[in-house]
């Protein structure tokens, strides 16, 4: 499961307390450490890694200004996935979650799947784009509240306590949701997905063609599959395929991603800066 920071949570409580005194180094380097969480997080609500890097941005930029609400009374990581969840939830909407569905998904699934050729020596890396960006664009058929339950429960697997914090709802409510959430998408992909239910034709092989020619997947730019990631020696595979949580299994088997170079580079510029004061506003 991604990773909410690179550094225990001690460490992190550590450095917001120097950071809140003017450490431009604590603070560079905390923001550095929840980075990646954040952007992962942004990858998988809003689809397209440039919307999510403009997020993750505007979160950090949130995190730096607001760092002096911070008080310890929960971890910093809860804290700070609460402002990301506060900004993913009212942001505006971005490219990919305009008009989608997952009665018009279904019905796009059940089009243009071609007989298994062969697609050169980029074929396992097209296959796995398809099944990424497929996949994440189940998660967009759910509404946001749903969408960032799953996520938080299911592939980040935190528990109701922190999940419900994060969210600002209660563990009992948390709970609700995210079944609610869980139940939609396990029927969905158990109904169209061949990967979880052998028994349906969809496979993600016979997808490239279509999903090339719809501009879903452009070989020369691939937004996933040739992603950097957290640990770009592991691929790791689709475990787990039973039960209920057989749609988790696959969500699961995504990669890690670290956050783009440019974008780290920008936010500690604007660290270091100075441009954006610690306010205590909350």
């Amino acid at each position: 499961m991604p990773a909410l920071s690179a550094l225990a949570e001690a460490d992190l409580a550590a450095l917001a307390g120097r950071a809140q005194v003017g450490d431009r180094r604590a603070l560079d380097d905390l923001v550095r450490a929840v980075a990646d969480g954040i952007y992962n997080l942004g990858v998988r609500m809003l689809w397209h890694p440039e919307d999510a890097e403009d997020a993750t941005q505007e979160i950090l930029v949130k995190l730096v200004t607001r760092l002096d609400s911070f008080r310890g009374e929960a971890a910093f990581t809860t804290w700070a996935f609460r402002v990301a969840a506060n900004h993913l939830l009212t942001t505006r909407k971005r490219r990919a979650e305009r008009n989608l569905s997952f009665e018009a998904f279904a019905a796009d699934l059940a089009q243009g799947l071609a007989d298994p050729r062969e697609h050169g020596p980029d074929e396992g890396l097209l296959e796995e784009e398809v099944k990424i960006g497929c996949t994440q664009g189940m998660l967009l058929c759910l509404d946001r509240e749903h969408r960032l339950a799953y996520v938080l429960g299911e592939v980040f697997a935190l528990d109701s306590g922190r999940a419900a914090t994060i969210t600002g709802i209660t563990p009992a409510a948390f709970r609700k949701r995210l079944e609610r959430a869980r139940s939609r998408l396990a029927a969905f992909m158990d109904g169209n997905c061949g990967i979880v239910n052998p028994a349906r034709p969809c496979r993600c092989r016979r997808r490239i063609d279509r999903a090339i020619e719809r501009g879903r997947v452009a070989p020369e730019a691939l937004l996933f599959a040739t992603h950097p990631r957290a640990d770009p020696a592991v691929r790791r595979a689709v475990v787990d395929m039973e039960r209920l949580h057989a749609a988790a299994a696959l969500f699961r088997s995504h990669p890690d991603y670290r956050a783009p170079a440019a974008l780290m580079e920008g936010i500690v510029r604007l660290v270091r800066s100075g441009r954006y004061e610690l306010l205590g506003d909350g």
